[in-house]
């Protein structure tokens, strides 16, 4: 297939559009199901190449969820605690453990599971069963994947009434160096960002304390390959091999630290044992339970345990979680690596960073007043890497 044409472009009124190779080559991917649009496109061979790197730098299968050209999370195939199954609403799901994709594909999904609604998915391994089963049922646009196990594709194909958009891309295509892009009828050229991102990255230590543990250096690696391909600015956080906070597109380096902190800060507490006993009814759909999980976390639209509204989501009237009970479950979180797509400018981001955890940092440096940021990180005993390298993505 040399070319796809589109439905549309970004919008209903942009035609006519279509995918094709510049060089007049075959495409280096296969459409098993369903007609892909121009956005999911930019999410599928976004997404692709963020779980390829992550494979290739962790040796761990990787999973990511894309929601409009930005991943809500990506993580690497690490069993998941009870706690964790029951809060990512994997904990019914058979054979979970021995499947290090599905395990991937929990934590990816689970993590900002409003963020991911109606999300694009990539796998960089073959898609099994019990992944296929798990994706079947959430809403979901569509997957890449480098293949499919026969009775994987055919449980795909059931999803939106036989319409699902499956997509097997060549595992082996290496695009070319330099890439274009169009704006305003100029065209943009660039050699591709091929810097890779691994343990060696991580090795100038500025702050006092110097030791990076390999569960941190794993977490941190998840971080910048998340950032890479993350509209910027951005940071993200990371824990136990899954980004849990991702700030994407802000202006504001404090606001991308506030907004992925904040997400990182309700995943934490979907953990809880407040939440994860919360009395829901039986006929209230996982969409629906999201929704009200976050309205009882974060307290923004509506009061869910008020009288009036609690009868609409549970069997019984539940306790507010306080803002006093939610602070003193989050002191007790520690241990999580924060990266940075570009330096930190002032030491807000770091106490920011505390609030939710964060132990160990990895950003380029450079910023005229990164002697007042390392001075804020040994305030705190954290550990901090300069990695020299800007990771914007635009």
């Amino acid at each position: 297939m040399k070319e796809f044409e589109l439905k549309y472009g970004c919008n209903p009124n942009q035609k006519p559009s279509r995918i094709y190779m510049q060089d007049g080559s075959d495409l280096p991917i296969e459409i098993l199901s369903g007609r892909p649009g121009y956005i999911n496109f930019l999410d599928a061979f976004n997404s692709w190449q963020l779980v390829k790197e992550l494979k290739e730098a962790t040796g761990l299968p990787a999973v990511t969820s894309f929601k409009h050209v930005s991943p809500t999370s990506a993580a690497v195939g690490i069993k998941l605690s009870d706690k964790l199954k029951k809060a990512c609403f994997v904990d019914d799901i058979p054979g979970l453990d021995d499947s290090p994709l599905a395990c991937a594909y929990a934590r990816a999904r689970g993590t900002d599971r409003m963020c991911s609604f109606g999300d694009w998915v990539a796998l960089s391994d073959v898609c099994d069963v019990t992944t296929a089963l798990m994706i079947k049922r959430e809403v979901s646009d569509g997957i890449i994947a480098p293949g499919y196990e026969p009775e994987a594709l055919e449980i795909l194909k059931t999803k939106r009434k036989g319409n699902y958009n499956i997509v097997r891309i060549d595992a082996d295509y290496v695009p070319e160096v330099t890439e274009r892009k169009q704006v305003f009828g100029i065209t943009f050229e660039q050699g591709r960002n091929n810097f890779k991102i691994n343990e060696a990255l991580l090795s100038n230590l500025v702050t006092a304390k110097k030791e990076l543990p390999a569960e941190a250096v794993r977490d941190l690696i998840v971080a910048l390959i998340t950032l890479k391909y993350t509209q910027s600015n951005s940071v993200c956080y990371a824990v136990d091999g899954q980004a849990i906070g991702v700030g994407a597109g802000q202006q504001s380096r404090i606001h991308c630290t506030r907004l992925a902190g904040s997400k990182a800060d309700t995943w934490f507490l979907r953990q809880s044992d407040k939440v994860l006993n919360l009395p829901f009814l039986p006929t209230l759909g996982r969409p629906d339970r999201d929704n009200v999980i976050d309205g009882y976390i974060n307290q923004n639209e509506e009061d869910v345990c008020a009288d009036g509204n609690w009868q609409k989501y549970f069997t019984s009237q539940p306790a507010p979680f306080t803002k006093e009970e939610q602070r003193a479950y989050l002191d007790t979180i520690d241990g999580v690596s924060l990266g940075s797509d570009a330096f930190f400018p002032f030491g807000d981001n770091i106490e920011r960073a505390k609030k939710s955890g964060v132990r160990y940092i990895a950003e380029p440096g450079g910023s005229i007043r990164d002697d007042l940021v390392i001075e804020c990180c040994d305030k705190y005993g954290m550990a901090m890497a300069f990695t020299g390298m800007r990771l914007f993505h635009h």
